[in-house]
This record gives structure tokens, sequence and C-alpha cells, in this order.
């Protein structure tokens, strides 16, 4: 699925609020060395971080990039301070308008806020507009349309519509703002199953790209219904990367190696009963 939809150079929106991350994705990508990325979201998780660890991405457009409930992001933070990063950085709230403009196929959606003191965009992308109707100075967020999105969810079905709930954060915005959707899911189930919970598919089958059954494709962060965060996987990973000999080689052993191994192979039984027990929350 990666490789037949993935190139050098794209623009690709990561989902998950903390809560279905597309590691699977994401870290599919970092084995088969497609670089040159621009990755964008408004919050992002520690994948973004590896990414950018693993060389291959150029730019990133953004509200945040850190470790959620732990720290930074180091990798992320030593590239800025390199200066290898191209960086632009928008309010969370402006990228939600970029996304949505792009969802709804509009150039830009006017704000008020964004042109108040410290809330005006960093960014010279973001015009300054008068109101047709009123007047009024409102500033012109740019849309954004990545070309793909990598989308983490609970299920779907053999047509393609996925089913998803829980903390979506901007996820579902990304992706139908996106040229492409790439989704890995916990399980493909009968039609049926969907249409006995129609509120919960939020993508349908006629804009998703590739659907792939990849369990646990969300690990280390959490799938409302399947399982909990492993927050001692995120601890761990602040500690290994502040350094970047040490990261190096944790990616070496956690993402590149085994032709396409996940993180849970090297997890234990015992590791997964537990958070399939420590849910985040109801199915």
């Amino acid at each position: 699925m990666v490789r037949d939809h993935v190139r050098p150079g794209q623009t690709l929106f990561l989902g998950g609020f903390g809560h279905a991350v597309p590691f699977a994705l994401g870290q599919e990508i970092v084995r088969q060395g497609i670089g040159g990325l621009t990755l964008c979201r408004s919050g992002a998780d520690i994948l973004f971080d590896q990414m950018i660890a693993a060389g291959v991405v150029r730019r990133v457009i953004f509200g945040y990039v850190g470790n959620p409930g732990v720290g930074l992001g180091h990798a992320f933070r030593r590239a800025v301070a390199a200066g290898t990063l191209e960086l632009e950085e928008w309010t969370n709230f402006a990228m939600i308008l970029r996304l949505h403009a792009g969802r709804l196929g509009v150039p830009f959606l006017p704000a008020r806020i964004l042109g108040i003191g410290d809330q005006t965009p960093a960014t010279a992308a973001a015009a300054r507009i008068a109101c047709p109707y009123t007047g009024t100075e409102l500033t012109a967020i740019p849309a954004l349309v990545p070309d793909v999105a990598l989308i983490h969810a609970q299920q779907a079905d053999d047509e393609g519509n996925v089913q998803l709930w829980g903390v979506d954060g901007d996820t579902v915005e990304g992706a139908l703002a996106s040229e492409r959707i790439l989704v890995t899911v916990e399980r493909i189930v009968p039609a049926a199953t969907l249409r006995a919970a129609p509120e919960r598919t939020r993508l349908p089958a006629h804009r998703v790209t590739a659907v792939a059954e990849v369990p646990w494709g969300a690990h280390p962060s959490w799938v409302d219904g399947a399982y909990g965060r492993d927050d001692a996987h995120y601890r761990d990973y602040d500690a290994v990367s502040r350094d970047p000999a040490t990261l190096d080689r944790w990616l070496d052993d956690w993402v590149r190696s085994g032709g396409g191994a996940r993180c849970t192979d090297l997890l234990t039984d015992d590791d997964l009963a537990a958070l399939r027990t420590a849910l985040g929350g109801a199915s």
C-alpha cells in the first residue's frame, strides 16, 4: 500500500490526535526510505519525531510537535536547532481551518481572532482581507491539501468504508482534505456491522484509496475499544531519543529491522494483554 501510493517529496497528513496514531504506516515509510517528505497536522505525536530522526522528513507544517504527556520531541528539537528541518508553524486552530478549507475545496477561510495580538500567524501565507459585507479586516487562512493522508481506525468493510470513534481531533478533516487516503484498521468486518452503527462511518469508500488490516497498527498510542496507551513506551522513547546514536540504534531495533516487523513483535503476550485491559475508552 505504501509502495503504491507514497512518493518522495509528497506532503503527508498524519492522523491521530494522541489516539489512533498511524504508526504502522509511518514506520513502513521509514523502512522503505521514502524521503524528502513534508509532514503536517495540528498536534503531532512521536511518530513525527521518529520520521524526522530517520531522515525522511524535509519540512513540517504544524501547531505542535512533541512527546505528549512526557516532554519534548528530541529529534525534532535537534533538527530545528541545526537548521536541517524547514518549519511552517501555525496555531492549532489555524491548522484546523486550513484543513477544513482543503476539505471544502475553497482557497481559504476567514478568521477574526487570528489577526489579534500573538495569535497572528507567523507566516506571510496568511493574508489580511476586508470582509465584502462589513468591511471588517480579517485574516485569510489558506487551504491545505496534502497529497496523502495516513489514518488508523477501528474497522472498515470490504468496500473501504471506514469507522473511527473516540478522540479524533483533526483526523477526519485532514483525511478528507487530502488527495488520497491510506488507512490501516484493527479489523475488516462485514458491511452489516457498519450499518448497525452508521454514525461511526467517518470516511466513505469513494474517498478512501486503500485499506489494510493491521492489528495494533496504532501502538504505542491507544485505540478506543481495542487497547490502551503504552505509557512505558512513550517514556522509554523520551530516554533513548535524547541521544542521536542511541535513537538510531533504537530505530534499527524497533522500526527498520525485520523487513516490516512492528513494534508489537518485541512485546510479550503479557504486555499486549495488559494494554488490552487498559483501554482508553468504551467500545
